[in-house]
């Protein structure tokens, strides 16, 4: 049943423009499941009914179309899952769909998720062709045993053949690595950046491997590296990346001049997305509200839910008391902050309605802020989660909830 929540009375926000429109389509399937994954995947039971899906996310796209008509989009991602289990006419089909019904820009930056073991040139140079002008490479590590540890299905000749593929086909793309992994060392983290860094890669992103609900992991937790080993890893990948050159941007991601993510970059500004696909999420704003809404989660129930038209199964106004910390919660995770006058630009509030968590975070050395910016310190940044509860509503605070950002 899907869930449609109503504001009260006297809770319209005023917001002076719309934020810039991304757009976000989810590939749901991978080859198998890894046992540190959160993320809304699923192993395939047979062949792929990838034409109904293609129809299926069109189908989902013109549905939405009332909710953006008119605004432009500057980026589209592909995520998943493993989006390169796709054919290239597929993404062809979808990318061709998408520009016949939406304002795309002419400089749209369009990313394709992809995994080492999904690899063939050929592919690549039709994905290439399709219009897909960026490339995420799931990595994780070039390491056989931590790759072995992490469930991943290919291997690091794999993985440093898909680079090359990669550079063949592409002037832009990313790479995937994690740290902290099972058993890792500081030495072996070493080796995987003196790897990575080998790649030359525009953009790469650094995760620390966390132990989620829901996941293998948490149930059989493998033997991690202490919090004190997993900071010196940390301290050596930002030493490391910063010194060849790589900003730290934000808090897992480096790039090169000018390389930066465009579409995360969306996010993290407090931008508007539209997710179509199974278990998509969407972030809209409109002149009085900020809408977010969710698709049906399993591939099957989404593409039932898309025939009758009800693959929406919740949508909900953002509360003024959620919206100090929802913006903080993707602005701080920038190097650079955000500039004052974003967050009443995107929130529809005044700055004094973050005040108080502002204050605590000064008082307590975790941001740093005058009169244009306001940024985190690298305390604050080595401490992310502590700055943000400092704005969370005083109610969840009380009740010791949080939130967090995958």
């Amino acid at each position: 049943m899907s869930t449609i929540a109503v504001p009260a009375a006297g809770t319209r926000l005023a917001l002076a423009a719309l934020p810039p429109l991304a757009l976000y389509v989810h590939i749901p399937w991978c080859v198998r499941k890894c046992p540190y994954c959160d993320f809304n995947s699923h192993e395939p039971r047979g062949a792929l009914p990838e034409r109904e899906y293609v129809d299926a996310l069109v189908a989902d796209l013109e549905s939405a179309l009332p909710q953006v008509w008119g605004r432009r989009v500057y980026s589209v991602f592909f995520g998943g899952g493993t989006p390169s289990l796709f054919s290239a006419a597929s993404i062809d089909a979808l990318i061709v769909a998408f520009r016949a019904r939406l304002a795309i820009v002419a400089d749209c930056e369009i990313t394709l998720e992809a995994n080492p073991g999904t690899f063939e040139s050929d592919r690549f140079r039709d994905y290439r062709a399709a219009g897909v002008n960026r490339l995420s490479i799931g990595i994780q590590s070039f390491n056989p045993d931590h790759l072995a540890a992490l469930g991943r299905i290919h291997d690091a000749d794999e993985a440093r053949r898909a680079v090359e593929i990669a550079h063949r086909h592409f002037d832009n793309f990313n790479l995937d690595l994690m740290y902290a992994l099972p058993r890792q060392t500081l030495d072996e983290a070493e080796a995987d950046l003196a790897a990575a860094l080998a790649c030359e890669a525009p953009h790469l992103s650094f995760y620390h491997l966390t132990l989620e609900p829901n996941t293998l992991f948490h149930v059989h937790p493998p033997p991690l590296p202490d919090e004190d080993a997993a900071a010196a890893i940390h301290e050596l990948v930002e030493a490391r990346l910063t010194g060849a050159g790589y900003a730290h941007y934000e808090t897992s991601a480096y790039a090169r001049p000018g390389r930066e993510s465009r579409h995360n970059l969306n996010y993290w500004r407090f931008g508007d997305y539209l997710g179509i696909g199974a278990g998509a999420h969407a972030k809209l704003s409109f002149h009085d509200r900020i809408v977010r809404e969710t698709r049906a989660r399993t591939p099957a129930e989404y593409m039932k839910r898309m025939a009758e038209g009800t693959q929406v199964v919740e949508r909900r106004d953002l509360a003024r008391r959620d919206l100090a910390f929802e913006f903080m919660m993707n602005g701080l995770r920038l190097a650079e902050g955000f500039p004052v006058e974003l967050f009443p630009e995107r929130t529809g509030l005044p700055l004094a309605a973050a005040e108080r968590g502002l204050a605590a975070a000064e008082a307590k050395g975790l941001i740093e802020r005058d009169h244009q910016r306001i940024r985190p310190t690298a305390l604050g940044r080595r401490f992310l989660n502590e700055l943000l509860l400092l704005f969370l509503p005083e109610q969840q605070r009380e009740g010791g909830r949080g939130k967090g950002e995958g």
